[in-house]
């Protein structure tokens, strides 16, 4: 593929609900163009987008990927993104990088929810966007109930460009209503097809005149000159339509809904040809961070080289493979910038272009380009990649907070060994999870989008690294404090032969206000304890509000007081105290209205209004307290709760099931509570057997 300017390169992600029809889209598109011989079908496991054994086993994409063709001299970077749910972080990274968001809409199953998360992200980023309304030949396939759902959820400058001819398995031409032609397929052959130029039936004459003008007129209205012209009666032509088209959709305006189905290759050639027309041709400029502003980097071939890495691949043979984007100016290869985030050098010494998992060679990347670099030492997605001085950062998006978190335990001794490293690797190529170490319960945690995305995970896991795991619950960190204040005497007096152990203290406890944490007072008088033994008691007390009280959890917001005490000359020391301490401590707390406290997290839920309902009654089911709702963006609610964090192990999927997929949440640790009586027994028990 020969090397462009960035004027001729333009950059487009395909996003839409799972099972749209986007993976089959970008095949036909491929094909259409001659950048392959063959289409291969998401059935057979033969696409070009998705390539990893976990998407062709499952029939669908786990994450972005791109697909570059050719069209009329104009390089096309397809970027097929994921539909599902769980894998929407690769979805929302892919629109971060592109200048046009094609948003596909299944003739037969209309607006999802994944449609709207997709629309939302895209307008958000301030991108153009146009509908194309897929699978037109598939049964119960409508084009205007489909358009009449589109035009509900996305409001005004939905406007058809387009109309179908024929429905369902006779859907067999496409009218082009800038112009009033039809283009008819025999799809006889089998893909790829070609359309060919021909009368527009009968049957749709009178719809067509009608809707051709509603959109003559809508588009001419943004421009003075043209509106003019048309209100005299002179006829427009189709390239001033288009150009004024175009820059309606640039500015956000306007909303153009072309047909096709992706399976028979009906109009997939017009929609090739329609993406360079009406996709922006001047790349926006890149955000980034210089020092403490932010500035904007124009896409200059003959500006500094700036990179961003985008994508990260591993594979077992041939390692690490970063696909970055070219912001600014033209790389050659062996070309050395600097990572701003680590301070190290890379040195780009291989460039190559990327469709799918298939790699070819080239000598340039310039502005505007995606490029596959391999072995760069450490830099991560998200990384930044400039001349050494000029140490700018690219804006990148951050990724979220996993919903869902789940402990994973090693299957064997091996499985330990290699279980951190082997998740970290994972989490390079994935910015949807996240790794941790709770070492108050001896878990690794893994933080995922959903059921699907843990259980991709955990195949990737064994199958490129050779881990395997089980799932455990992820243990909620409970805590103990007191509701009255008590003393106790601690006495260690041991006799073994030489010198012995003792140490006698005496410790009041109190109640402190929640959240306070730990206090220690010395008010020991007359050398009842030497000072040098009063740190060994406060390590002893310590000590064991961490090993736990009289419930078995950490006990915090305590005050203890150290007031008097015993020792010996010879037998005393750090030891024998620490220990005294600890029986101390722990007789008082048995003695002073022990309570077990819950971790409370204060929830933020999006939802559709509509759905507000379910998701209120769905929170109080979990014990949740409303502290609230309000008008949120896009003409959704937010509900902010109270919730105890242990009602909230499966939110993440129980709000999916909930709402369709339309809701969305966030959850940070707020405060703690004491756990409802009721409840006590059950948690004491098991941390029991645990």
């Amino acid at each position: 593929m020969a090397q462009r300017a960035p004027s001729d390169i333009r950059n487009v992600a395909l996003v839409g609900h799972h099972a749209a029809g986007k993976t089959t889209l970008a095949e036909a598109l491929l094909l259409a163009t001659g950048a392959i011989s063959r289409q291969g079908f998401v059935e057979k496991g033969n696409t070009v987008c998705d390539f990893e054994p976990e998407e062709t086993s499952r029939q669908l994409s786990v994450s972005f990927a791109i697909a570059p063709f050719e069209v009329d001299g104009v390089t096309v970077n397809l970027l097929d993104t994921p539909g599902y749910a769980d894998f929407a972080t690769d979805m929302r990274d892919a629109l971060a990088l592109c200048d046009l968001a094609v948003v596909v809409v299944s003739a037969s199953d209309g607006v999802q929810a994944q449609t709207e998360d997709a629309w939302r992200t895209a307008a958000a980023l301030g991108l153009p966007r146009v509908i194309v309304i897929d699978k037109l030949d598939r049964e119960r396939a409508d084009f205007e109930r489909t358009l009449a759902d589109v035009r509900a959820a996305f409001g005004a400058g939905v406007a058809p460009v387009e109309l179908p001819i024929g429905a369902e398995a006779g859907f067999r031409g496409v009218i082009d209503l800038l112009d009033d032609s039809a283009t008819l397929y025999d799809t006889a052959g089998g893909p790829p097809v070609r359309g060919t130029e021909g009368p527009i039936p009968d049957d749709l004459a009178v719809t067509e005149h009608a809707v051709h003008e509603q959109l003559v007129e809508g588009i001419v209205v943004g421009d003075d000159a043209l509106m003019a012209r048309y209100l005299e009666g002179e006829e427009i032509s189709r390239d001033e339509l288009e150009a004024t088209l175009a820059s309606g959709v640039a500015a956000g305006a306007v909303f153009p809904v072309l047909c096709c189905s992706g399976a028979s290759g009906v109009g997939v050639d017009r929609l090739a040809r329609l993406l360079v027309e009406l996709a922006p041709s001047e790349a926006r400029p890149a955000r980034v961070r210089a020092g403490d502003t932010e500035v904007e980097v124009p896409c200059d071939p003959a500006g500094a080289p700036l990179l961003v890495v985008c994508k990260t691949l591993t594979d077992q043979h041939s390692g690490r493979l970063s696909l970055c984007k070219v912001l600014s100016g033209t790389l050659a290869p062996d070309t050395v910038l600097t990572n701003p985030r680590t301070h190290t050098e890379e040195r780009l010494h291989v460039l190559s272009q990327l469709r799918g998992h298939e790699t070819t060679p080239v000598t340039a990347a310039v502005a505007g380009a995606f490029v596959a670099i391999p072995r760069l030492t450490g830099s991560l997605t998200g990384d930044t990649l400039a001349p050494k001085d000029k140490p700018v950062t690219v804006l990148f998006p951050e990724a979220p907070t996993p919903p869902l978190a789940v402990a994973v335990l090693p299957a064997s001794r091996a499985d330990e060994d290699k279980l951190m490293s082997a998740l970290q690797r994972l989490c390079e190529e994935d910015r949807g999870l996240a790794v941790a170490r709770n070492d108050e319960a001896h878990q690794t945690v893994l933080g995922v989008a959903g059921e699907v995305h843990l259980a991709v995970t955990l195949e990737r896991l064994a199958r490129k690294f050779g881990v395997n795991v089980e799932r455990q619950e992820v243990a909620v960190p409970y805590r103990e404090t007191i509701s009255k204040p008590a003393a106790a005497e601690g006495k260690h007096k041991k006799q073994s032969g030489g010198h012995g152990q003792f140490g006698v203290c005496h410790l009041r406890v109190e109640p402190l206000g929640r959240g306070q944490g730990f206090q220690f007072h010395d008010e020991v008088v007359g050398g009842s304890i030497p000072r040098q033994y009063i740190p060994a008691v406060e390590k002893g007390v310590v000590e064991t509000m961490g090993r736990g009280g009289a419930y078995g959890y950490p006990v915090v917001d305590v005050s203890v007081t150290v007031d008097d005490g015993k020792y010996h000359s010879v037998d005393s020391s750090e030891l024998a105290f620490r220990t005294a301490a600890a029986l101390a401590f722990r007789q008082a707390v048995a003695e002073a209205g022990p309570v077990l406290l819950e971790p409370v997290s204060k929830v933020v839920v999006t939802v559709p209004p509509d759905l507000q309902g379910d998701v209120l009654g769905d929170l109080n089911s979990r014990r949740g307290r409303i502290a609230g709702t309000e008008s949120g963006p896009e003409g959704l609610q937010e509900l902010t709760a109270m919730v105890p964090t242990a009602e909230l192990a499966r939110y993440a999927i129980d709000l999916r099931a909930i709402t369709g997929g339309r809701g969305r949440f966030r959850a940070e640790h707020d405060h703690y509570d004491p756990v409802p009586e009721h409840l006590v027994s059950g948690l004491v028990k098991a941390a029991a057997a645990e």
